[in-house]
């Protein structure tokens, strides 16, 4: 289990200082939109349609109060009632329109980021993943494509909503009486000022809340996949109160957001309506003076609503779209990320190849950290090659450079003569079988498991891979057989059968090159018999890399390197090593009073 279950998540490395307002990120993410653009501009033009309605209401309302009720004429007020239903009916059409079409232009857009993350950081190579954390990940997947995609749909739309709206009302408070007109220009600079200074405040703070949240991901995350280690160890309080920790700080957060909504929000409605009551004070004067009709002052106050409104949806707004350039910087910053190993321009797909692979001055280093130096070896064709030493020698960054889950520091990797970073990945790892010790198996049917490498295989071959990986009898015996589900991560299964599910994987993906990491690591004689079986069934033929550490496996091998501190200090069968290597005769005796235990 990893060590962050027993410790506080740490951000992710690397995490950008707080920018301000990020045009540039802000209009990558509009440029989302681009195939749904016929889709987005009927939204626009409906939202066009819809200001012209709202624009037009308070003057038919003005008609009805002035010529049809207190001119008493029942025939304009009928037609004055009949175009305002008219006006209702189409405006609702519009608002339909605007709505759907928004959203789905905007799903699509989340649709197509969460596509070109998944897509991303299944490319990312390892180096990028040890450094990152997957609540971390999930929160940038979910949480922050959500408020791209609010930013690009009604965000922005009533934001345009709200400019025009605005434009249209002023040019008409204007033209019905300058006087009244000049009151709602006064309150619009305080208005602004409010709203600005609000966004300011509100987007550093809406940044730390997305990075808490993804703690708070990563947390419960941690907590799940480590269940049983938290039980096993009777930490359940422990991690209780570590996630009562990190929650505490995301509800203290967003209890600071909610103070600025609960102030900013009540006070631009507060300046608005000062405004408001002002204007109505002033015109109610009028009106009594016989310097305007009633239907104009309630025409003229609906506008006054009208053109202090985008300023209150400014407030709203605002925070939106401090939230979505937040968002936008981590979702880019992912997008953005170049992976260490990757295909060169001018990589050539690699044929089949016969196996033999070769390392030459071969050095690494982890982190600034040396991990090989200078390895140097060659493995022919159908040979089993065991790596043995202690701890930390260097065994797993050996096989992590064969199928380039990094690339080495200084040297090369040939196999079968081409160097291995002038051939595309996928045809270099298609041809590469690996059976971990930690068996990683998805939720779904033992079928797809086993299949997993290649989803079009039989089910003839499906069933021969199993047979040779000795799990088809277990699976024969399983409530559904090869339709059994075996829950996440294989928890059902016991390790043995997790073990021979894939070697059954790497069978039928029928690799040149096998690499069995520990794979009989941790399981009992009468399993470890049965894996050793089936392993014997996979290495024939094939080029194989073990890493081992019981000697029944190593003496199989036909060529042992003896690893330590990143350079091979002893090479040769078992026979050989323990005449010439008294550091290998060491090494061997250790293990063999550790099996014996």
């Amino acid at each position: 289990m990893h060590n962050s279950i027993l410790t506080s998540p740490q951000p992710t490395p690397a995490a950008a200082p707080r920018p301000r307002f990020d045009l540039a990120l802000l209009w990558r993410a509009y440029s989302y939109l681009r195939p749904k653009a016929r889709v987005t501009v009927g939204a626009y033009a409906a939202t066009i349609g819809v200001i012209g309605m709202n624009l037009a209401l308070p003057q038919f309302i003005r008609w009805i109060i002035d010529a049809g009720i207190l001119g008493a004429q029942p025939a304009v007020l009928g037609w004055a009632v009949l175009g305002l239903l008219v006006l209702t009916l189409v405006k609702g059409v519009l608002v339909y329109g605007q709505g759907r079409w928004t959203e789905v232009a905007s799903q699509h857009v989340a649709y197509t980021l969460r596509n070109d993350l998944q897509r991303k950081l299944t490319e990312l190579s390892f180096a990028f993943h040890n450094q990152s954390e997957a609540g971390e990940l999930l929160s940038r997947a979910m949480q922050d494509v959500e408020r791209i995609r609010f930013l690009t749909g009604r965000a922005t739309l009533r934001l345009l909503e709200s400019a025009l709206l605005f434009g249209g009302t002023g040019v008409l408070l204007v033209w019905m009486n300058p006087g009244l007109a000049l009151i709602a220009l006064v309150i619009l600079p305080v208005l602004g000022v409010v709203a600005l200074s609000y966004g300011r405040r509100f987007r550093p703070l809406s940044l730390d809340i997305q990075r808490q949240m993804a703690t708070l991901t990563t947390r419960v995350e941690q907590s799940l996949r480590g269940g049983r280690v938290v039980r096993a160890f009777a930490q359940e309080t422990g991690e209780i109160e570590r996630f009562d920790r990190e929650n505490e700080r995301w509800f203290t957060l967003s209890r600071e957001s909610v103070r600025l909504q609960a102030i900013n929000l009540p006070l631009l409605l507060l300046i608005a309506n000062l405004g408001t009551i002002a204007v109505l004070w002033l015109g109610g004067q009028q009106v009594i003076g016989g310097q305007l009709t009633i239907g104009e002052l309630v025409a003229f106050t609906t506008y006054l609503a009208q053109f202090v409104n985008p300023m209150r949806l400014l407030g709203l707004v605002i925070p939106a779209i401090a939230m979505a350039s937040s968002s936008a910087e981590r979702i880019f910053e992912i997008l953005d990320t170049t992976a260490t190993v990757h295909d060169t321009p001018d990589a050539q797909p690699l044929g089949r190849v016969e196996g033999n692979l070769r390392f030459e001055s071969v050095s690494f280093s982890y982190a600034h950290r040396p991990v090989l130096k200078d390895i140097d070896f060659e493995a022919r064709p159908g040979q089993a090659i065991a790596l043995f030493g202690p701890t930390g020698s260097g065994k797993s960054s050996i096989v992590n450079l064969i199928p380039r889950f990094y690339d080495p520091t200084s040297g090369r990797i040939t196999l079968d003569g081409h160097d291995l970073r002038t051939v595309t990945l996928n045809s270099l790892r298609s041809q590469i079988g690996t059976v971990l010790q930690e068996t990683t198996l998805f939720a779904g049917s033992v079928r797809d498991n086993i299949a997993f490498g290649r989803p079009g295989a039989s089910e003839a071959e499906i069933v021969a891979a199993a047979q040779g990986a000795q799990a088809h009898d277990f699976i024969e015996r399983m409530s559904h057989g090869y339709d059994t589900r075996v829950g996440e991560r294989g928890v059902t299964l016991s390790g043995g059968q997790r073990q021979r599910l894939a070697i059954a994987r790497t069978l039928l993906l029928d690799p040149r090159i096998l690499i069995l990491d520990d794979a009989t690591a941790s399981v009992d004689s009468e399993t470890e018999r049965l894996i050793g079986l089936a392993l014997e069934r996979v290495m024939q033929g094939r080029t194989t890399f073990i890493i081992a550490h019981r000697l029944s496996t190593i003496r199989r091998a036909d060529l042992i390197l003896v690893l330590d501190h990143g350079r091979i200090r002893a090479r040769g069968d078992h026979a050989t090593l323990l005449q010439n290597s008294r550091f290998y005769a060491q090494l061997v005796q250790k293990q063999i009073r550790s099996e014996a235990q």
